[in-house]
C-alpha cells in the first residue's frame, strides 16, 4: 500500500423509529452500525471521471456513483478524481443504508467538505439529491444524514424540518438485533405513491408535522385519512420512545415500537405478511422488550429491542460514528 492511498469508512443504518415521516419534515430515532462500506481511493488527475470496473459498470454501483459525481459538480464542489477500491460489510438490499454509505463514501473521496456538523447536514442535503438522481425515488433525508453524523453507542433523533440533531443515549442493558426478511428495493415500489398520499393530505390540513391526530377526521378519503394517521402518530412516538430511552424505561420504549410497526402494516400499508408474523413471534419470545419493521418496507428487515444477552437470532448491531476518512 502507497502512501497516497486513503479509506473512508461509511456506516449503514437501522432506523429505531420513526419510518415515513423523514420526507414530510417529520422526527425519525436512527443509529448508524458498525456495518459499513470502505472505499480505499487515491486521487488520479489523468482520469476526467471515477474509474468504474467494467464488471460494475452497468450495476446499481456505478449508478450512484455517477449520480454522486454529478451533484457534487452541480453543487460547484469541483470533485476530485478517484481510483479506488469498494468494499463492504453491510447487505445489500436488506434496507440497511447500503446505498447511501456508499454515496457518502464515494462524496467524501472526492473531497466533500465533512470537518463541520454544518458540513455534514450541507453534504447529506447533496447526497439526498444523488439517491434521488440514481433511482428516481422522492425519498427523505434521513438515510444520508444519519450515515455522516451518527454516535457511537447512541441513537440520533432527527428533526427532518430543521435538520437539528440530538443524540440519545442507547441503555447499556439492551441489546439491537436486525433480522432480514426479504430484499426490498424502493424504486419500482409503491415508496412514491406513499409521498403523494401524505403530500395530499397536507394540501388538506396542512404540514403533517405540525398536525394532530383530531385533524386527521377532516379527511374524506380513507386511504388518505390512514397515511396521515400514521406520519401524525408516528412523530408522536418518537418523541415518547427518545423520552423512554431516556429515562430508562425499556418496557415502554418497546410497546411504541409493537405500535409503531402495527402502524405501518395496517395505516401506511408497508409492511409485509412475512415481516407481520415475525413481528409477532418475536412479541411472543422471552427477552425481546419491542420489534418494528424497519425502513422504507416492502421487505427488508426487522429491529428489535433485546435484553442483552438473550439468545434471539439475526445481526447484533452497535451504534456507530458518522463516516469518516483514514490515512
Amino acid at each position: 500500500m502507497t502512501a497516497s492511498l486513503r479509506t473512508v469508512r461509511a456506516p449503514g443504518r437501522v432506523n429505531l423509529i420513526g419510518d415515513h415521516t423523514d420526507y414530510t419534515g417529520g422526527l425519525v430515532l436512527p443509529m448508524a452500525i458498525n456495518l459499513e462500506t470502505r472505499l480505499t481511493y487515491e486521487a488520479d488527475p489523468k482520469l476526467n471521471a471515477p474509474e468504474i470496473d467494467s464488471a460494475v459498470e452497468n450495476s446499481n454501483t456505478a449508478r450512484y456513483i455517477n449520480a454522486v459525481f454529478a451533484e457534487l459538480q452541480d453543487a460547484g464542489m469541483n470533485p476530485s478524481v478517484i481510483r479506488g477500491n469498494l468494499t463492504t460489510t453491510l447487505p445489500i438490499g436488506a434496507g440497511l443504508s447500503s446505498s447511501a454509505a456508499l454515496e457518502v463514501a464515494v462524496a467524501l473521496a472526492c473531497g466533500a467538505p465533512c470537518t463541520t456538523e454544518a458540513e455534514r447536514v450541507h453534504l447529506a442535503r447533496i447526497m439526498q439529491r444523488a439517491e434521488q438522481r440514481a433511482v428516481g425515488v422522492p425519498c427523505g433525508i434521513m438515510d444520508q444524514l444519519i450515515c455522516l453524523v451518527g454516535r457511537a453507542n447512541h441513537a440520533m433523533l432527527i428533526d427532518c424540518d430543521s435538520l437539528d440533531v440530538a443524540p440519545v443515549l442507547l441503555p447499556p442493558e439492551i441489546d439491537v438485533v436486525v433480522q432480514f426478511i426479504a430484499e426490498r428495493t424502493l424504486a419500482g415500489s409503491a415508496y412514491s405513491d406513499r409521498v403523494a398520499q401524505c403530500a395530499t393530505a397536507e394540501q388538506i390540513i396542512g404540514p403533517l408535522r405540525d398536525a394532530d391526530v383530531e385533524s386527521v377526521r377532516t379527511i374524506s378519503d380513507d386511504v388518505i385519512r390512514r397515511r396521515a394517521r400514521h406520519v401524525i402518530s408516528e412523530n408522536s412516538r418518537v418523541r415518547d420512545f427518545a423520552t423512554a430511552l431516556t429515562s430508562g424505561d425499556i418496557s415502554l420504549a418497546g410497546e411504541l415500537m409493537y405500535d409503531s410497526h402495527r402502524s405501518l402494516s395496517t395505516d401506511f400499508e408497508v409492511s409485509t405478511s412475512q415481516m407481520d408474523t415475525t413481528i409477532d413471534d418475536l412479541r411472543r419470545t422471552s427477552g425481546v422488550f419491542g420489534a418494528r419493521m424497519t425502513g422504507g418496507g416492502f421487505g427488508g428487515c426487522v429491529v428489535a429491542l433485546v435484553e442483552r444477552g438473550v439468545n434471539v437470532p439475526g445481526w447484533r448491531v452497535s451504534a456507530a460514528d458518522g463516516a469518516s476518512i483514514a490515512e
